[in-house]
């Protein structure tokens, strides 16, 4: 599973989680940092990304419109990368499961 990192996280989560979720990219490094949503979501759609977020504005997407893509939604207030990247990385069975039964939109990953 691969999944877009949003551009309200840190691009240095790609390389910490890289054995977790190989095939990951952040937003900049497909040229679409300071881009709109829409840009942002129809990209993980085309290339079957999960977006990792902390924004509300997928989640209210997601809501509307379904999936794909599904949205990672993590909410844990004022953390840091390193912090974002434990989470990420104890809840990474979750998360694939998440993906893999492909029944819900967003996934809410919280401390």
């Amino acid at each position: 599973m691969k999944v877009l990192i949003d551009q309200n996280l840190s691009f240095r989560l790609v390389d910490v989680l890289s054995s977790r979720f190989p095939g990951s990219c952040h937003v900049r490094d497909v040229g679409l940092s300071g881009d709109d949503d829409e840009r942002i979501w129809q990209l993980a759609k085309d290339e079957g990304f999960v977006i990792v977020t902390k924004d509300n504005d997928f989640l209210a997407r997601a809501l509307v419109r379904g999936h794909p893509p599904q949205i990672v939604q993590i909410r844990i207030g004022n953390a840091s990368t390193r912090q974002i990247a434990e989470l990420l990385r104890m809840r990474a069975d979750d998360v694939a499961q998440f993906v893999a039964e492909n029944v819900e939109s967003v996934f809410m990953l919280q401390d």
